[in-house]
């Protein structure tokens, strides 16, 4: 727990605008109940305020959405992260009767996370637009790849509706599309190159944006070159962030993994970090 408190820490001070705990980076689904709580409850404490924190609270049992919401909601999160049910394979109707239960028996901002590459099923862009009519369901991270897709949203619900991109790959293309931000992985690892993309962006300054987006393109790729999170843990440990240890059934990156991060992180110019002790 040490090590994930200084972690959280130099996120932010490194610039990030939230944090999102108990994510697929974060192994959610090899954690008990109790250990996300107690990881929730780290980062809203070091977080203190400054930076918004966004808890995953997803599952393919709507009843435990709810309860892992709501104690979401009690412990202080700002939002839950949901992600659309996985193995059950609902209807698109499903889709939406699930959401909307969690909807309307939580009170915290809900925002859908659609990645039909791990969860099988992909909500469509009629479904969307049906839950972001109730007053909570904030957004969406989309981790289609679908390039396509967030204009689309957009012009379907409007411009409020919050994307926030779920691939670092494409995110340049994302904002361009009309997307707003992104949950980002890489971000565990540069975190102030992905501010500065996205303040890029902000800004108009579109040279600079594509400079940032190849200097990081080698690196998402590696980061997925297997299961992640195995290669981001490897990157981890060689910056002195945390372990490269991973839960089953996921194992640590292979040896062609690691050498792949390795000139990734090279060719990206990232170092290893000194990570302040937190209270």
């Amino acid at each position: 727990m040490a090590a994930f408190g200084r972690f959280v820490e130099w996120q932010i001070a490194q610039g990030i605008n939230g944090l999102v705990v108990n994510g697929t980076t974060g192994e959610a689904p090899t954690l008990s109940d109790a250990e996300q709580d107690a990881l929730l409850a780290e980062a809203l404490k070091i977080a203190a305020g400054r930076v918004p924190v966004m808890a995953g609270t997803g599952s393919n049992n709507t009843h435990h959405v709810i309860e892992r919401t709501r104690a979401a909601a009690k412990a202080g999160a700002q939002a839950a992260l949901i992600v659309t049910p996985y193995y059950n394979k609902p209807t698109q109707e499903g889709l939406y009767q699930h959401f909307k239960a969690v909807h309307d028996a939580t009170d915290l901002p809900i925002f859908i996370y659609n990645i039909p590459g791990r969860s099988v099923v992909d909500m469509s862009v009629e479904t969307l637009a049906r839950l972001a009519a109730l007053p909570r369901i904030a957004g969406v991270k989309d981790a289609t790849a679908d390039l396509a897709r967030p204009l689309r949203v957009r012009t379907e619900i409007g411009p409020d509706f919050i994307q926030l991109s779920g691939e670092d790959a494409t995110v340049a293309a994302f904002y361009a599309q009309g997307g707003h931000g992104v949950i980002s992985v890489t971000s565990n690892i540069a975190p102030r190159l992905c501010v500065d993309l996205h303040q890029a962006w902000l800004a108009g300054d579109l040279a600079g944006m594509a400079a940032l987006r190849d200097r990081l393109m080698p690196l998402h790729a590696a980061l997925f070159c297997e299961s992640s999170p195995a290669p981001v843990k490897y990157a981890a440990s060689v910056l002195g962030l945390a372990a490269p240890d991973v839960r089953l059934p996921l194992v640590s990156a292979s040896a062609a993994a690691r050498s792949r991060v390795d000139d990734a992180l090279q060719q990206a110019a990232i170092t290893p970090v000194a990570l302040k002790a937190v209270s």
